[in-house]
């Protein structure tokens, strides 16, 4: 089959690589028929060390099921399926607390031999409490909405969630990207009365204001902070939804909260130090956010992207083939491209 393999930092090819097989009774082999990139793919592609043999990338996907285990019982051939952007057992006592990206027996997909899902097929480990079936569809717009819950739409609830965000409350979200505009619609979902999003990208900030954002802050550093706190009578936002995964999103994001409040971050760090001390202390600020549990939200979002009523793949600005994904790396590290959807 053809698989996208990374070597190194802005170089990703596909190749042709072994047709996955069952190795566990607890597998299944999928079919994917939608992935995608990830913004936060684009780490490893700006500043991954060469590899001579490379390795598998790709972790949000949709599948037919085409084989399953012996032991698998929730999911038969032919269903297709949401595979969250970890797998897990979904029984062991992190996930029974709704915190599947710490089971015991999960991990992460392109690794430790286990297939990437920016390929023609994906080997699942744990198939009984990873996959969450759904009904068969064509439709491309409802697919594609389907596989944002395999990672951004419950990165971006994840975010507001932990932010304990609430009716009434205002809310800033950090970041324009795919994550910052579901984190948008998440908050909207959530009841938030005034959105804020920090962001420069037109095409995007007017997506983010269709999901629900009701003002644009385009400034960064002191002067974002500073329009933030004057569109809440100098007072910050009751939470921040930081998106994006830099210090100088986190420093903004402790600027713009008031006290009391909650900084979530969602966005993957790419720093060890941050702004953490008296000042955050004495405003009883909350730091809070991490990875998400995505497998735990999908049934909470899942009836709402069924209904219609919210349409998160609404991020996905370009399609592509397998083929064509290095070039779709290179469209979302250029700023071209919001979201990459690859189509078999």
């Amino acid at each position: 089959m053809r698989a996208t393999v990374i070597y190194g930092a802005g170089d990703v090819r596909v190749e042709t690589v072994p047709d996955p097989k069952l190795v566990e009774p607890t597998d299944v082999i999928l079919r994917v028929v939608r992935s995608c990139i990830c913004g936060s793919d684009l780490w490893p592609y700006a500043d991954m060390a060469p590899s001579e043999h490379g390795r598998r990338i790709g972790h949000e996907f949709l599948g037919i099921v085409e084989e399953t285990g012996a032991d698998v019982a929730t999911v038969a051939k032919g269903d297709l399926v949401i595979a969250p952007f970890v797998y897990s057992d979904n029984t062991c006592q992190f996930c029974r607390e709704g915190l599947q990206t710490s089971c015991v027996h999960g991990g992460f997909w392109g690794a430790k031999g286990v297939d990437g899902g920016q390929g023609e097929a994906v080997r699942v480990p744990q198939a009984d409490g990873t996959l969450v079936k759904v009904p068969h569809t064509e439709d491309d717009d409802l697919l594609a909405s389907l596989l944002t819950l395999s990672d951004v739409f419950p990165t971006g609830h994840h975010a507001a969630t932990k932010a304990r965000v609430s009716a009434g409350q205002n809310v800033t979200v950090i970041g324009d990207g795919a994550v910052g505009l579901s984190a948008v619609l998440a908050a909207k979902r959530l009841g938030a009365e005034r959105i804020v999003l920090m962001g420069r990208h037109r095409a995007r900030t007017d997506l983010g204001r269709e999901f629900g954002a009701t003002d644009v802050v385009a400034e960064r550093g002191e002067e974002g902070i500073a329009k933030v706190r004057e569109l809440t009578n100098g007072e910050g936002t009751h939470a921040v939804l930081e998106c994006v995964g830099t210090k100088p999103a986190f420093e903004m994001a402790v600027g713009a909260v008031r006290a009391g409040g909650a900084v979530s971050r969602v966005g993957v760090p790419q720093y060890e130090e941050g702004p953490i001390g008296p000042a955050l202390f004495r405003r009883n600020v909350t730091v809070t956010g991490g990875v998400a549990p995505a497998r735990h939200y999908i049934p909470e979002l899942l009836p709402d992207v069924l209904d219609g009523k919210y349409q998160p793949g609404r991020v996905f600005d370009r399609t592509i083939d397998v083929e064509g994904v290095p070039d779709g790396y290179r469209a979302m590290a250029d700023r071209e491209a919001l979201k990459v959807l690859i189509k078999p």
